[in-house]
């Protein structure tokens, strides 16, 4: 079953790659297959698909699309586009920017909110907005391992460790990884300004946005604040949907005041069919086939040969977990990969009698960055491209991949050096 399992799992993500258009029924079809042939039992099926992600990428999209119809992020791009000389730079500060917000809220939110932002200025500059948007994509992926609530992956982190949101910074008297990520977001930001050094046509801003409805934005405010409150919670004393609770709850706030004080039914309708349903439909099959392939051991296989390979040098098992976590997360998703390998890099650690936290952190940089390689190596990835489908443009994995190969070898390798020599 193993083998079987493996098969279909890589012929899934060679068609995933091959056939983008039909990314959410190829993870569907592979789903469905793994349910009936008994790969992930009925039973596990459910509890497979992470909903706590579901939610809040359902209920963050409700809010953007509010967020959007204020014309708040349109003055957003104004501002950008009064401040920057040419598009190489406005495209280079969206992604910086997209950083700073994902290193506080989810990256797949990041992505639905800034996103607007590059599509608005891409309007108005008559460009394609394409490379603005993997621009996004992979700058906030890379910004998600700065905190404990930039991603699912560095909440993991969290709870393996027992940090709490202020030991991303300064851990045991020495820098967090967030002042590392925030390194490793420099040198990606040259290699951003060299990918895109032709795109030099000069920026004229006319007239200018006027926003008059501030409620939308107020909704997306509080919804940043509160996921940051949320992360202070202990995790037994909460449930395991609460971010995801916090951004339904506030989607539908947003929703009723449209159909209530607005008087505005057709606004809530149009909202609700903002919400892009093959982006939760690709997320949630992929939830199911990891699933799958976790049930079956693989990932539990993966991990052992870390220690075969590496043997007791600790630089030879830091250097492995860090560049075999960015193949691998390449190319599945990283949640379960980082829920699996954190108790093993703690008995690797045990075993040699050595702080666990160089292997976390290079666990976390590597599972956490390896995402950018390819176009479903991680969830930002999938709704930045959900985005562009909807706007009619169709990205192919090479055009991703120019970008995101070299953004994320150069954002590797810097927090791969800095770390060690921090934590050593």
């Amino acid at each position: 079953m193993e083998q079987i399992a493996l098969g279909i799992f890589a012929v899934m993500y060679l068609c995933l790659l091959i056939f983008p258009k039909y990314r959410s029924y190829i993870a569907l079809s592979a789903a469905i297959v793994f349910v009936v042939i008994g790969v992930l039992p009925t039973g596990k099926v459910l509890q497979a698909i992470d909903w706590n992600v579901i939610l809040m990428i359902g209920g963050t999209m409700g809010i953007v699309s509010l967020f959007i119809e204020s014309k708040m992020p349109s003055l957003m791009a104004d501002f950008i586009l009064d401040k920057m000389p040419n598009v190489k730079w406005a495209i280079v500060a969206l992604a910086l920017f997209a950083g700073i917000v994902s290193a506080f809220i989810d990256n797949v939110a990041t992505v639905l909110m800034v996103a607007p932002v590059a599509l608005d200025i891409a309007r108005k500059l008559k460009i394609s907005p394409v490379n603005a948007i993997i621009a996004i994509a992979v700058s906030s992926n890379l910004q998600g391992a700065a905190t404990l609530v930039g991603d699912t992956t560095s909440i993991l982190l969290g709870g393996a460790a027992k940090m709490n949101f202020l030991d991303f910074f300064f851990y045991q008297g020495r820098i967090g990884i967030f002042w590392v990520v925030q390194f490793g977001a420099i040198v990606s930001a040259f290699i951003l300004l060299y990918i895109f050094r032709k795109d030099n046509k000069p920026i004229h801003l006319t007239d200018k946005t006027v926003v008059t409805d501030y409620f939308p934005s107020y909704l997306l405010g509080g919804m940043v604040l509160l996921l940051i409150l949320a992360s202070f919670i202990p995790e037994a004393s909460k449930l395991p949907e609460t971010n995801g609770l916090i951004c339904v709850t506030l989607m539908v706030i947003g929703l009723l005041r449209e159909a209530f004080f607005k008087k505005n039914p057709s606004r809530v309708v149009s909202t609700i069919l903002e919400i892009d349903v093959q982006t939760i439909l690709l997320l949630a099959s992929l939830f199911v086939v990891i699933g799958g392939i976790k049930e079956v051991g693989i990932i539990d296989s993966i991990s052992k040969l870390f220690v075969q390979f590496a043997g007791d040098n600790l630089f030879a098992i830091y250097t492995l977990i860090v560049f075999a976590s960015v193949f691998i997360s390449a190319f599945i998703d990283n949640i379960p990969y980082v829920a699996t390998m954190l108790p093993v890099v703690a008995s690797i650690a045990t075993q040699m009698s050595v702080d666990p936290t160089i292997l976390y952190f290079g666990l976390l940089i590597g599972a956490t960055l390896g995402g950018n390689m390819t176009p479903i190596g991680a969830s930002a990835n999938i709704a930045g491209l959900g985005i562009l489908r909807k706007e009619g443009h169709e990205v192919s994995t090479g055009t991703f991949m120019k970008i995101g190969i070299p953004f994320t070898i150069a954002a590797v390798l810097s927090g791969y050096i800095l770390i060690w020599f921090i934590w050593m």
